[in-house]
């Protein structure tokens, strides 16, 4: 994009000083949930050595922190987050979560993991129904568990659960515990993606000036957004415009329900339109983003940013006329910033100048006439083909992916019942 500006050909109103936040931060630190949150996606289930595949990969592409698994969720959990601890990355920091349980802060020292982010809710929503605890309870088992955390040497990070549904005066009482009892990061948590950008930015300005300004309670700020309304990553930049430098994400945006803010998309928004340096190589964006599908076995979206089979792909003849004449026509960044190349669908919007670049790039010459007779045929190919899709097949092809989402039925389950019971 600079060379465009440079050349005088583009504008860039990322760069208008009005838009920008007197709060933007130079640096941001990914904090990467793909292996906790991310494997939350129904249906996945990670083996240890695809754990340890995944978390390799994070660390080589530049991420700061990686949390690797919830050890007290089973054995199998705590001892695939312990292979990884003793692994060791070369770059992050290995992080496991725990519940503001004393047992759970335990098996993340005994994994031996370096960070535990500690949650627990503040929405009295959660309080009364889930965790049946008053709110002077939640702070007392909060700040126990922080405390036995640092006394075990750990890096401690505070999640407050429903951040975005609880009483601000409540929250920030949360946070202060917290804090005081030895927190390194706290976290505004947007557990249901329940906020619009314009009211994370609100709750974050309302936390900063309450703990930074009037209390001198300044710790790192970190924000975990879901996607229940699509608005994950637009959430998710809103905070960081308000200050926020740990932004956590999810590779592909997998996630619990309709997923979390995704790692590439947070990662390019900040290096491209706001110039935020994010520590991470983005000509690798796309190979970890392919690792993490084939693990997972949850198919991409073909219209998937940064990282879908279409995202780097022209259709319309308009549209591949122009990525001839200048490869920012009609795409924002170049595919190769995030480890891609430029592909052209053949098909009924084919343009003639794009066969005729195909001909001359095939070392055949052709008149014009023939040129316009191969696009028309071209065009009348994929109408032709598109008649006889079936309806019936699509539906066979969309039943066999979501037998790609294993699980154990009601049946099944109540089979299991029945045996120990």
């Amino acid at each position: 994009m600079e060379n465009l500006e440079k050349a005088g050909l583009a504008v860039n109103y990322n760069k208008v000083p009005e838009t920008r936040s007197d709060s933007l931060p130079k640096r941001v630190h990914i904090w990467d949930e793909t292996l906790r949150d991310g494997e939350q996606t129904p249906g996945v289930a990670l083996t240890i050595d695809e754990k340890i595949e995944i978390a390799k990969k994070l660390d080589e592409v530049g991420t700061a922190i990686v949390a690797v698994g919830f050890p007290a969720v089973s054995d199998e959990e705590k001892r695939a987050v312990a292979a990884i601890a003793k692994e060791g990355l070369g770059r992050a920091s290995v992080a496991a979560p725990a519940r503001a349980v004393i047992s759970d802060v335990e098996a993340c020292i005994e994994a031996g993991v370096q960070e535990v982010p500690i949650f627990i809710a503040t929405s009295d929503f959660r309080l009364k129904y889930q965790l049946r605890m008053t709110r002077d309870e939640m702070l007392v088992r909060l700040r126990e568990c922080i405390e036995y955390g640092k006394e075990h040497g750990l890096i401690i990070d505070y999640i407050a659960e429903d951040s975005t549904r609880s009483d601000m005066d409540f929250l920030c009482k949360a946070y202060t515990t917290a804090i005081d009892a030895g927190a390194d990061r706290i976290c505004v948590a947007d557990t249901v993606g329940f906020v619009r950008p314009e009211v994370m930015k609100h709750i974050i300005r309302e936390v900063k000036t309450r703990l930074w300004k009037k209390s001198k309670y300044k710790v790192p700020m970190a924000v975990h957004c879901h996607d229940d309304f699509g608005l994950a990553t637009a959430n998710t930049l809103a905070a960081i415009e308000e200050g926020v430098t740990y932004p956590q994400v999810c590779v592909n945006a997998f996630g619990e329900r309709a997923g979390n803010a995704a790692f590439e998309e947070i990662v390019m928004a900040l290096e491209e339109l706001y110039g935020i340096d994010t520590g991470i190589e983005t000509e690798k964006l796309y190979g970890l983003s392919k690792l993490v599908e084939r693990h997972f076995v949850v198919p991409l979206p073909l219209h998937k940013a940064i990282s879908g089979d279409n995202a780097f792909t022209h259709s319309s003849g308009i549209h591949s006329h122009g990525q001839l004449t200048h490869s920012m026509t009609y795409e924002p960044i170049s595919p190769t910033l995030v480890g891609r190349r430029r592909e052209f669908h053949l098909g009924k919007f084919v343009g003639r100048h794009f066969v005729e670049y195909l001909l001359k790039m095939g070392g055949v010459s052709a008149t014009a006439e023939q040129a316009r007779e191969i696009t028309e045929r071209v065009k009348r190919t994929h109408e032709e083909r598109k008649k006889t899709q079936s309806k019936v097949a699509f539906d066979k092809l969309k039943g066999n992916l979501k037998d790609l989402r294993t699980g154990v039925s009601e049946r099944e389950f109540w089979a299991i019942v029945f045996e120990v019971i």
